[in-house]
């Protein structure tokens, strides 16, 4: 049986000035609803469009293990725009398995971005983003993943540790089901330093200053050889400018 290392979260109050101190802040589900201004069951609303991720056709390594949805968003201040349907890109430097090629997933459902706690998770996403960059608008990729131990075992980042290329990464911890595995990873990208972690609550946060650490998550198997298990994270990217590809 594998031990957990405990997500080492903060305080509501400090989550600005840590991601600022050291690239990364965490945040436990309480914190997140009170960030949020929502009660839990406006997020256990967002849950059941996971059932419903279509596979991922674009890995490299020939698996099945990996479902998603992937939708793009601008939002500045309170306003949230939800853009035409666009491809995922990201360059090689960024993604040696998956990146120079255009990959186009399934959007999200109407019926799931039309939800309020949908749009209060984009307006906070960006504002933890200008506290630590500056006000401005932000580009966001949304991706719902569902990573399953179809093949045995499941790879949350086959391209292993990595930066995406954006200003912050929100890596939402949605649910776990019958897994081992799955533990999170963050280097100082210019340092020795490293951080491990496994997310095992529901709608805990993991916030990620992308110029200044890389991070990975560790492979899943099942608890039992008999039943299949996943992992279900929401990753909102914030980029200034533009998105990647534009």
């Amino acid at each position: 049986m594998s031990a957990h290392f405990l997500p080492p979260c903060v305080p509501l109050n400090r989550v600005d000035d840590t991601l600022a101190s050291q690239g990364y802040a965490l945040l436990g589900a309480r914190s997140v609803c009170d960030w949020l201004a929502l009660g839990p069951q406006d997020l256990a609303a967002l849950q059941p469009s996971w059932d419903d991720l279509p596979s991922d056709r674009y890995l490299k390594d020939g698996g099945r293990y990996r479902r998603r949805r992937h939708s793009c968003f601008v939002v500045d201040g309170a306003q949230v725009e939800q853009v035409p349907h666009r491809v995922h890109w990201q360059p090689l430097e960024y993604n040696a398995l998956h990146g120079g090629m255009e990959r186009w997933f399934d959007p999200m459902d109407p019926a799931t971005v039309a939800l309020p706690a949908w749009q209060r998770l984009l307006v906070q996403t960006a504002a933890v983003t200008s506290a630590l960059k500056g006000a401005q608008r932000w580009y966001i990729e949304a991706h719902q993943f569902r990573i399953d131990t179809t093949d045995g075992i499941g790879r949350p980042t086959p391209e292993g540790a990595h930066r995406d290329g954006v200003e912050l990464v929100a890596v939402f911890l949605v649910g776990r089901h019958r897994i081992k595995g799955g533990e999170s990873r963050v280097f100082d990208a210019h340092g020795p330093n490293g951080q491990r972690f496994t997310l095992t609550e529901p709608w805990s946060l993991l916030l990620l200053d992308d110029a200044r650490v890389i991070h990975e998550t560790t492979p899943i198997q099942p608890q039992d050889a008999d039943a299949i298990g996943w992992r279900d994270t929401l990753v909102l990217t914030c980029r200034a400018g533009g998105f990647q590809g534009d």
